[in-house]
């Protein structure tokens, strides 16, 4: 058997204190032999976890309106027609129209925070729309949309939102949120119902 002396200090790697030596078989590298008097590699203990909050919230409903009509109106660009004054992504990427693509990247104003959005999925044919979204060091939101045909005239909706603090000082804010998730189903609908009445030969 052929043995190899490995020599690593601490300063190489920053992970070790003091020196170790290995004997490993070069026949079997995965499978280190330890040498008399050595010290025992293992993985670098883990730091301690921050455990903070995290909360999923689902809601469906139902768009008056035929699914190649209703399913854009939930990309961020086309969504401006419906949700009103509060809802003014600027888009980083694409750089021109049209905006709702996958890997779109957007800001939003949250309440005086500053939001960074990006379209992770955007397949309308699949009928799945996805984003997340951070505020600040704050808090991480995904708004997972899947959209199918109920019949020739409507489109069924389910929305999940999974929020996560990134600090414990956000725990209490992220929980709220989510109760709040919940209640956003009719608020959609129904807004999304007064755009359709408006334009109803588009």
């Amino acid at each position: 058997m052929k043995l190899v002396s490995l020599v690593l200090s601490c300063g190489a790697i920053g992970l070790l204190t003091g020196l170790a030596v290995l004997q490993i078989d070069a026949h079997s590298p995965e499978r280190p032999v330890q040498a008399a008097g050595s010290a025992t590699l293992g993985p670098a203990p883990a730091a301690p976890s921050v455990v903070v909050a995290h909360v999923r919230s689902e809601f469906e409903f139902t768009v008056h309106a035929p699914y190649a009509k209703a399913a854009p109106l939930f990309g961020a660009d086309a969504e401006r027609a419906w949700a009103g004054d509060t809802w003014s992504p600027h888009f980083l990427f694409p750089a021109a129209a049209p905006f709702d693509v996958p890997g779109a990247v957007f800001t939003i104003e949250h309440g005086g925070h500053h939001a960074t959005w990006v379209c992770t999925s955007f397949d309308l044919k699949a009928g799945h729309v996805q984003y997340v979204y951070t505020i600040g060091g704050a808090l991480a939101t995904l708004i997972d949309i899947r959209l199918s045909a109920s019949d020739s005239k409507s489109t069924h909706v389910q929305v999940a939102y999974e929020r996560t603090a990134l600090e414990p000082e956000a725990d209490d804010h992220v929980r709220t949120m989510g109760e709040s998730d919940r209640d956003f189903g009719k608020e959609w609908q129904e807004a999304i119902d007064r755009y359709l009445k408006t334009t109803p030969g588009e």
